[in-house]
């Protein structure tokens, strides 16, 4: 077990830090506060990637795919095709699999990941359904893999499998559900994405560079203790729920190995204030006296995808409302915080018109930190954000208490 005040450390020798200090060694460990690039280019997207460990993939698009949002957000406009080719290019330094969420990793990850494939192949937890597919369907899994061996990589929609959209997994086809199975337990690996976010599936020995398909796998232990060191840097101090949570570890597992961790001096337990738990610092974590940023959050950037976290870090509630019937919803659909030095001060549900050109800002709510500078960096983020977007206009609808003043701000 980790250690508790009282127990191997008492509360009287743990280091203290106050709930500002958190705050700013956690965004100086996503990388926050310091200058963004004149020019980013490809460097700077794998120093982000490796900084941050993990970035969460999803398809709606209706500002910008998530994915594409966190390094916007930490190193300014930089050339969404450069991502595109580290992730799903001829020579990729990114790959695909179910780490926080559906993800993008470095490459060097690959092995780390083993274990949770492992998992998958045999029912362990969550994956409970898709050994059983795979148990119940053997000649399916077969003749998918034979289809991409022999046709080289293909979409679901390609392998011409089974029984199409039958129901059940969100309306799936079963070569949906074969490609998906096979590609969480390690068979399958993300080759490409077409155009339209349509996943291509290719054997590893094919896509995955030889240095990484040939590593050895790490054990269970060793592979969760580098995850871990992963999420402990790229969040500064975190208590174990938020080391958990950052690659979705199991409660009993974490706890064995940030216990392991702690008696090597890779974590030191620490005690925040504000916070009930004890929290683990990286070591090695960047202790800024101040935090100078201006950033728009996708609703899944790693800074505040643990909303538990976030309401303990910043003191604000992030609530994902797409879900949410629209006349239910409090500030939006897809709503993205803003970031401002070392607060969240407001929050803007954005919409990217493509057709008509405009960014359009759908309600700008405040948040109790905002202040009179607020209405205009946040104009002057969203105006980098629509030229990143190739949108010539930022408008806002008058929807929200902070939405008078940002108008005010684009017109100025």
């Amino acid at each position: 077990m980790p250690p508790r005040p009282g127990s191997i450390f008492p509360e009287r020798a743990l280091e203290r830090l106050s709930a500002a200090q958190a705050r700013r060694i956690a965004l100086a460990a996503q990388g926050f506060g310091r200058s963004r690039p004149a020019k980013p280019v490809r460097r700077h997207l794998i120093e982000t990637m490796d900084r941050l460990g993990v970035v969460q993939i999803d398809s709606v698009n209706v500002v910008s795919r998530t994915h594409y949002l966190p390094f916007f957000s930490r190193l300014g406009a930089y050339p969404r095709d450069a991502l595109e080719s580290l992730a799903w290019g001829l020579r990729p330094r990114f790959f695909e699999y179910w780490a926080h969420e559906a993800s993008l990793l470095p490459l060097a990850t690959q092995p780390l990941l083993r274990w949770r494939m492992e998992d998958a192949r045999e029912g362990v937890g969550v994956w409970k359904g898709v050994a059983r597919f795979l148990r119940e369907h053997p000649a399916l899994m077969d003749r998918a893999i034979e289809a991409i061996a022999a046709r080289g990589p293909l979409s679901a929609s390609e392998l011409e499998l089974g029984v199409k959209g039958a129901g059940g997994w969100w309306g799936w086809s079963e070569a949906k559900r074969a490609a998906e199975c096979l590609f969480w337990t390690g068979r399958l690996t993300t080759a490409t994405r077409r155009a339209t976010f349509e996943r291509v599936y290719g054997l590893p020995q094919e896509v995955l560079p030889a240095d990484i398909h040939g590593a050895p796998t790490p054990s269970r232990d060793s592979a969760q203790r580098e995850l871990l060191r992963i999420a402990a840097r790229a969040q500064g101090v975190a208590t174990e729920r938020d080391l958990r949570d950052y690659f979705r570890m199991s409660p009993g597992e974490t706890r064995s190995q940030i216990a392991s961790l702690v008696e090597g001096g890779e974590l030191v337990p620490v005690q925040v204030q504000g916070w009930s738990q004890i929290a683990y610092l990286d070591p090695k974590a960047r202790k800024p006296r101040k935090i100078t940023t201006a950033a728009l959050l996708s609703p899944f950037d790693n800074l505040i995808w643990f909303r538990e976290r976030t309401e303990r870090l910043f003191g604000v509630r992030i609530r994902l409302e797409i879900y949410t019937p629209a006349e239910k919803r409090t500030h939006g659909y897809y709503v993205l915080p803003f970031l401002e030095d070392e607060a969240i001060t407001a929050r803007v549900d954005l919409k990217a018109d493509r057709k008509a050109g405009v960014l359009r800002v759908m309600a700008a709510h405040a948040e109790p930190d905002a202040t009179l500078a607020t209405p205009d960096r946040l104009a002057a983020e969203l105006r980098r954000m629509a030229g990143w977007l190739g949108l010539g206009e930022v408008t806002a609808e008058p929807r929200g208490d902070l939405a008078p003043a940002l108008d005010a701000a684009l017109r100025g």
